[in-house]
């Protein structure tokens, strides 16, 4: 009778697998199989992909036996996106559709009994999966085309219903179609959202210098920041206009970030590609599964990797569940994420400059160092409440401050000119754009995320500024980690001051600001 293959992507984390869609239709016992290890809802797709058809009147081989193999047949499949491909390779075998005009396209959507076609979560990574191996074409649901068209070279068809593919296929006259519902994400429909934090801005805060150079080089260089102090002293404040203090996305940025979203089912609607930094602040309730990623059925990312490129801020860290804090190791040191579920293993990009914010205590009022001290904790319950901080945690955050409340006559200075987010961010941008040039060329874009071998053998540091911090590690104040992240951290101080190479005054500051140190003389900031 006849045969058809039509190609399809299937995802694993971010990682796509083009899936070829075979058909035979050949006499013998009226069924449609489908194999190649589908899932429930790709079992589905028979009665889905059946109905469309005959409803957009064409005819469905309703007298012979349909075999639909999903190639390569070891891989585990799942998700509705794989019923266009199927509806469009059996009118392929039956000859309503020439099986030559199938090749080099890639079909993505979900049908409706009536032919009509459903946006589906994940377009944009499918898309940069099926160009990257040497897919030219990829029709998808109309609202997605200007998503799918971000990646370069590829040809996007969007389309609202089977007729209208067929017609393509067939280069006919397309017919008109009801305009297709676009993918919408209930966790999106928040009221004010990333507008309120990018109206923030730094020269709302008052005093605390110490804080806001360490803001500044956590920004330049991606570094992960700690903010302990008690209640009130302005942790939440600093982190909230560290999104403000960083530059724009660039393409591959934007692309990596935008497909993170567009995974998760979690594009803004009318939106195509993320441009800003995103910042998120889960809420310490928050479940492993949507802080890491995983859920029931297919795996999706979880907020560390929505802040991909961005800030997660977990406020309150003390009062996460232990399994959760102890889980962020891996993205804290690496920068991705992988999830095992069963036989699926997903593995999804967690690039993120991490802010903790912490209290001295449960009640957030014990305050040693003044008279007025109103804690009501007793010493046990702050032992348990510091044992959530634990060491190989903290060992793999770059910064420590400790906020204290800005005194009196410093927020009631009148001559107080704070600087604003904007002057400080075109120093971060100058600086990034230092680390964009040394490492050209390697896999890395920020001083925290070179490895410290790479580091010692390419970037070292002076004679001088190497023995300190091998004085520091032989004496038991640094690990081999902490010794890292302190010459990371000089880069970035470097940097910042337009310096080719860090010496043994950036190191004292990357010191200073990995111990949890003053930074200040009196009122001089360290120069830049």
């Amino acid at each position: 009778m006849g045969v058809a293959t039509a190609r399809t992507v299937s995802l694993f984390g971010a990682t796509g697998h083009l899936i070829d869609v075979q058909v035979d239709i050949a006499h013998g016992v009226v069924a449609t199989a489908l194999v190649g290890r589908p899932d429930a809802s790709i079992s589905e797709a028979r009665d889905r992909c059946h109905s469309a058809v005959v409803n957009s009147e064409f005819s469905w081989p309703s007298t012979k036996r349909v075999t639909v193999l999903l190639s390569p047949a070891d891989l585990p499949k799942s998700g509705p996106h794989f019923d266009l491909a199927i509806a469009v390779a059996v009118l392929a075998a039956d000859g309503t559709v020439p099986p030559q005009a199938l090749e080099k396209v890639v079909f993505v959507g979900e049908l409706t009994l009536d032919g009509r076609l459903r946006s589906v979560p994940g377009v944009l990574p499918m898309t940069m999966a099926a160009r990257a191996r040497g897919i030219t074409c990829v029709v998808v649901p109309e609202p997605q085309a200007d998503e799918a068209s971000m990646v370069p070279g590829m040809a996007v068809i969007g389309v609202r219903s089977l007729r209208q593919v067929v017609a393509h296929l067939r280069d006919e006259e397309i017919p008109h179609a009801p305009p297709v519902e676009p993918l919408t994400s209930a966790s999106l429909l928040s009221w004010r959202g990333d507008r309120r934090i990018g109206e923030l801005d730094m020269a709302d805060v008052l005093g605390m210098a110490d804080a806001r150079y360490a803001l500044e080089v956590a920004a330049a260089g991606g570094h992960h920041l700690m903010l302990s102090g008690p209640k009130g002293a302005g942790k939440t404040t600093l982190a909230e206009r560290v999104p403000g203090l960083l530059p724009d996305l660039g393409l591959e940025e934007s692309l990596e970030l935008t497909a993170i979203y567009s995974l998760s089912g979690g594009l803004p609607p009318g939106q195509t590609m993320i441009t800003r930094p995103p910042f998120r602040a889960p809420h310490h309730s928050a479940s492993r599964a949507s802080l890491l990623g995983g859920g029931t059925g297919r795996v999706r990312p979880g907020e560390v990797s929505r802040a991909h490129h961005g800030c997660l801020f977990l406020d309150e860290f003390p009062l996460f569940n232990a399994d959760i804090i102890e889980a962020l190791r891996q993205p804290l040191e690496s920068g991705e994420v992988t999830i095992v579920r069963g036989e699926e293993a997903a593995t999804f990009p967690a690039r993120t400059m991490v802010l903790i914010a912490c209290n001295p205590c449960p009640c957030g009022d014990y305050h040693p160092s003044h008279r007025d001290n109103r804690c009501t904790c007793t010493e046990l319950r702050r032992r348990e409440y510091r044992r959530k901080l634990s060491g190989p945690i903290i060992d793999r955050v770059d910064i420590t401050r400790h906020v204290e409340p800005v005194p009196p006559h410093e927020a009631r200075d009148p001559l107080a000119r704070p600087e604003g987010s904007a002057a400080i961010r075109a120093r971060v941008t100058a600086a990034r754009e230092r680390q964009a040039e040394r490492y050209a060329g390697t896999p890395w874009r920020l001083n925290a995320d070179v490895p410290g071998p790479a580091l010692l053998r390419q970037w070292p540091l002076s004679e001088p500024a190497t023995r300190t911090l091998e004085n520091r590690v032989y004496g038991g104040g640094l690990t081999r980690r902490g010794a890292t992240r302190v010459h990371r951290l000089a880069w970035t101080v470097a940097d910042l001051r337009e310096l080719d190479r860090p010496d043994g005054d950036e190191v004292d500051v990357a010191l200073r600001l990995r111990l949890g140190d003053p930074l200040m003389l009196g009122s001089t900031v360290p120069a830049r």
